[in-house]
C-alpha cells in the first residue's frame, strides 16, 4: 500500500514588485521566499499528518481483523494476546514460538516452561472461544470448524470494525480541512491553495477508505471459506 507522495501545492513563482522604485536585490527577496516556504511547509504538514493518521486507521482495522478467527489456524490469532509474565504485560509471540503444523492446529511452545500456565490462562480468557490443550511446555490449540451461524456473526463483527475505521478516516478528513481553512483565514494560504488542499484531502480519504473495503472483502472471503 504505497502512500501518496505530496508535492507542494503552493505557487512559488509569483512576481515580486519593485522595492522603493528599484528592482529587488537578492537579499530583499530572501524574507519573501522564506515566508512562502513556511506557508508551503505548514500546508504540506497538514496533508502529511492526515495521510499518516489515515494509514494508521487502516492498520488498526487490519490488526483487529487478525484476531477474528476463521476456520483455519493462523499465528495471528494468538500472537498478540497479552500475558502477565515476569511481572509485566507481554504478547504471546514474545514468550513462545508459534507454529501451524496442520490447517486447523496451532502449536505454542513456551521459551520458558514457567510461563505455560500464564499463556494458557490468557488464551482461555481471550475472545477466541478455543480451549487450549497443555502438554508439558507445549500448548496445542485445535481450531474447530465454524458453523454457518458463527460465520455470519463474525461477518457482522468485522463489518462493524471496518465501519469504525471509515468513521475514523472521515474524522481525520474533517480535522485536516478545518486546519487548512484556519491557515487560509489567517492569511497563510490563498483561496486556490485551500481548494487544492481540499481536493488532496478528499483523494486521501477515498484512497484509505477503499483500502479498508479491500481488507474487509478479503476477510469476509476468508471467514466464509469452507
Amino acid at each position: 500500500m504505497a502512500p501518496i507522495m505530496h508535492h507542494s501545492i503552493l505557487k512559488s513563482n509569483q512576481p515580486v514588485g519593485l522595492i522603493h522604485g528599484r528592482k529587488p536585490h537578492q537579499d530583499d527577496l530572501a524574507p519573501a521566499r522564506t515566508k512562502r516556504y513556511t506557508k508551503t511547509m505548514a500546508l504540506d504538514d497538514i496533508l502529511l499528518e492526515a495521510e499518516e493518521k489515515m494509514l494508521k486507521s487502516v492498520e488498526v482495522v487490519q490488526h483487529e481483523f487478525s484476531s477474528v478467527r476463521t476456520g483455519r489456524a493462523s499465528s495471528a490469532l494468538v500472537e498478540n494476546i497479552t500475558v502477565t509474565a515476569y511481572g509485566v504485560q507481554m504478547n504471546i509471540k514474545q514468550l513462545a514460538g508459534i507454529t501451524v503444523p496442520e490447517a486447523r492446529l496451532l502449536v505454542i511452545q513456551a521459551f520458558d516452561p514457567s510461563n505455560v500456565q500464564a499463556i494458557e490462562k490468557a488464551i482461555r480468557e481471550s475472545k477466541l472461544g478455543i480451549s487450549p490443550v497443555v502438554d508439558g511446555k507445549i500448548i496445542r490449540l485445535p481450531i474447530p470448524e465454524l458453523s454457518e451461524e458463527r460465520r455470519k456473526d463474525l461477518i457482522k463483527v468485522i463489518k462493524k470494525q471496518s465501519e469504525d475505521g471509515r468513521v475514523a478516516i472521515r474524522h481525520l478528513r474533517r480535522e485536516a480541512l478545518e486546519s487548512a481553512k484556519k491557515l487560509q483565514k489567517e492569511g497563510g494560504i490563498s483561496e486556490d491553495d485551500l481548494k487544492n488542499a481540499e481536493k488532496e484531502v478528499q483523494k486521501l480519504t477515498d484512497q484509505y477508505t477503499a483500502e479498508i473495503d479491500k481488507v474487509l472483502a478479503a476477510k469476509e472471503k476468508d471467514i466464509m471459506a469452507v
